[in-house]
Order: structure tokens, then sequence, then C-alpha cells
């Protein structure tokens, strides 16, 4: 018998427009090409409506270089915007979240989560939060950021972070 877990990242990701909302969440520091793969799939996945937490506050707190880390209110335009350009017609709904469920775990018309191969097991503890309060359960839609040719290096926002600090680093020795 199969888990949950493996079931959903054995599963291939549903045609476009399968889910009237889905619901996704990170930190979205330097929107970058990682970020827009991961919200373009989300998006596609939609029909009506996408839900992007976007961490804040405590969940920002273990962050490698968190004072650089963008102001939420630009995180969360950057999001939003990019969102708009691609798929104008959806409703986004753009929120900061201090706790790793923010709106997945009250929002009772979402359909679909979206996660990566790295945070399935949060999607699987969304839905045993939901299921805890009565709610129905997400698809758990698994979008890899990775490709199989790629070499494996994730572009992340923590690097371009530790890049920033460096560069200011040498700039302040001259």
């Amino acid at each position: 018998m199969t888990t949950s877990e493996e079931r959903a990242s054995n599963s291939k990701i549903s045609p476009p427009n399968t889910h009237g909302a889905v619901v996704l969440g990170g930190t979205f520091d330097r929107l970058h090409d990682g970020h827009r793969i991961f919200l373009k799939a989300a998006a596609e996945l939609a029909r009506d409506r996408i839900v992007v937490g976007v961490c804040d506050g405590a969940m920002l707190a273990n962050k490698q270089y968190s004072e650089l880390i963008q102001p939420i209110e630009r995180r969360m335009q950057n999001v939003a915007d990019y969102i708009k350009s691609i798929k104008p017609e959806l409703q986004v709904q753009v929120e900061p979240i201090t706790d790793p469920y923010g709106p997945s775990i009250v929002d009772e018309n979402l359909e679909a989560i979206v996660v990566s191969k790295e945070t399935l097991p949060g999607g699987i503890s969304v839905n045993k939060k939901r299921a805890d309060r009565g709610l129905s359960q997400l698809k758990i839609e698994v979008v890899d950021l990775l490709s199989e040719e790629s070499t494996g290096d994730k572009l992340s926002s923590t690097t371009l972070r530790r890049l920033e600090a460096e560069q200011a680093e040498k700039l302040r020795q001259g």
C-alpha cells in the first residue's frame, strides 16, 4: 500500500484550470525564475482564484541573511503583479502569513495546494489540520522545480542574499 506522500510525489500535475481555487505559500524574496515557475504552475491550475501566503515575522527568523529579505509589501506586490501578468482573469489574494498554514487551513473554498517536492510534507500537514477542522482535503499538486537535465542547483533567494551581503562587504573593505 502506498502512502499519501508517495501518491502525491508520483502523480503528475493536473491539467490547466482543474481547480477553482488553489493555495500556495513561500517567502518570495527577490522574485526569481524558480518562483516564477512555481507561481505560473499554480496560476495555470487555478480556474478562478489563487491564494498566496507570503512569509513574514516569525516565519523569517531562521532564514539565512534574514535582515536582507525584502519588505513584505514589496514581496506581496511582486507576487500579485507576476500572477496578474500571466493570468489576468484570476482573482489574486496575497496575504502575509506568520505560521506555516495561513489561509490554507481556514478557507473552505480551496480545492488544491501547490507544493514543491521539498515542501510536500507541509502540504500533507495542511490536510491533517484541515481534517481536524472538518474541512475538505486539498489535492496536493507537486511542482518539480528541478528538471532532470539541470545541474541540480536550485536557484535560491538565500544565494542571492548571500551574494548581496558579500558584495556589500567588498564595497566596505574598498
